[in-house]
């Protein structure tokens, strides 16, 4: 491996490291707005490992990705998240349904298991990203547990959000470079997935002055 490949290799793994510990900080915070600014600034990071990935690739299409990326996830979405959390009150992850130090314990474990999952992939690889790899699958796993494990329903959009980026960061990091059309389609079905998101969390505030999903039970009386 020349220094250009140890050079990129290291800022991947760098890159995909901050990535993960925005996605561990969900996890330890209770604030709405934390969540939210912890989003922000993943999405921050990500955006920058994305020129990294196309200077070092040469794929200039990834600059125009990371340029959608900032626009969407680090100021419009962002944006919604505040107007929405406005909208339906402060409230805080309070009672989860995992507590915070069993969240960060779960956490650790799933980053191992992605290690552990990976390994055959990073063995064979020849990608200076290699070393990144699991960190990518990581944040799909942490995001996963998000979805999962918080009551709230900004929380859980939140998670899904988190969920995407780590699932572009896997893209990115395995084939240098996603199709531009592809990624330009993705984002827009992460876009109309979180609009709706909006409007399912819209009728739940409204219906139960409450965003704790553990409410839509009573639907079933």
């Amino acid at each position: 491996m020349n220094d250009h490949d140890t050079l990129f290799a290291q800022l991947s793994t760098l890159s995909a490291s901050l990535v993960l510990l925005f996605g561990i900080a969900l996890l330890w915070r209770r604030s709405l707005g934390a969540y939210i600014k912890a989003f922000r600034w993943q999405s921050l990071v990500l955006s920058l490992a994305f020129v990294m990935i196309g200077y070092f690739g040469h794929d200039p299409e990834l600059y125009i990705i990371a340029a959608a990326l900032l626009a969407l996830k680090v100021f419009i979405i962002p944006w919604y998240l505040t107007r929405l959390q406005m909208r339906v009150g402060t409230e805080r992850e309070v009672q989860p349904y995992v507590n915070i130090a069993t969240s960060l314990i779960v956490a650790g474990l799933l980053v191992m298991l992605a290690y552990a999952i990976t390994r055959p992939l990073v063995m064979v690889s020849k990608l200076p990203t290699r070393g990144a790899i699991p960190l990518a699958v990581g944040l799909i796993f942490v995001g996963l547990f998000v979805i999962v494990s918080r009551r709230k329903a900004l929380t859980q959009i939140v998670g899904f959000l988190v969920l995407e980026n780590g699932i572009a960061l896997l893209a990115a990091l395995c084939t240098y470079g996603i199709p531009l059309i592809v990624e330009l389609g993705v984002f827009l079905d992460v876009l109309m997935g979180f609009l709706v998101m909006q409007i399912i969390v819209y009728h739940i505030s409204s219906t139960f002055e409450s965003i704790d999903v553990e409410q839509l039970s009573q639907l079933k009386h």
